[in-house]
């Protein structure tokens, strides 16, 4: 009996301790960081300048760069007048060093002088598709290319256009 006891007592010491030691438990810390937001400054408007339309329809693309060049095809002629020609400028700022997208209209816009049309489309930005941001900003310049119909009723033709910008 006196075997029997003390043999009791290591069998149950024994699996007392194995449950003691079959759970632990520890803590860590939650943490969150808030960034600045990115921010997105429309500086200035697109501009294609003067057109003189032809009996054909025709184009001009708009390059997305600080002079706004601009060429012509098709039916269209691009006069010595050129009138306002520039590309679309915004500012980016945010966090130094971090990288973003662009995202520029996918579909076709369609500009208007009040009666008459003309669509815009293919964007395209400088820097393309992304950008990181140096000193905490950048900037972005967007062209297009605007579709001319042939006999182009004479106007001031305007829609606006929206791009964003997020953090990658």
């Amino acid at each position: 009996m006196k075997y029997s006891f003390i043999l009791y007592v290591i069998i149950f010491g024994v699996f007392l301790n194995i449950s003691a030691f079959a759970q632990q438990t520890s803590s860590a810390t939650a943490h969150a960081t808030i960034v600045q937001p990115i921010n997105l400054l429309h500086v200035r408007d697109l501009s294609f300048g003067n057109i003189s339309p032809g009996e054909t329809s025709g184009i001009v693309v708009l390059s997305p760069t600080a002079a706004g060049t601009r060429t012509a095809n098709g039916g269209v002629i691009l006069p010595s007048g050129s009138g306002t020609v520039q590309s679309a400028k915004f500012i980016v700022s945010g966090v130094d060093g971090y990288s973003y997208s662009i995202i520029l209209p996918l579909a076709a816009i369609t500009l208007s002088d009040g009666t008459h049309f003309m669509t815009i489309d293919n964007f395209t930005s400088t820097p393309s598709g992304s950008g990181v941001l140096t000193s905490g900003s950048q900037i972005i310049y967007v062209g297009a290319t605007l579709n001319v119909n042939a006999n182009q009723e004479a106007g001031v033709y305007t829609e606006d256009f929206e791009i964003t910008v997020n953090y990658n």
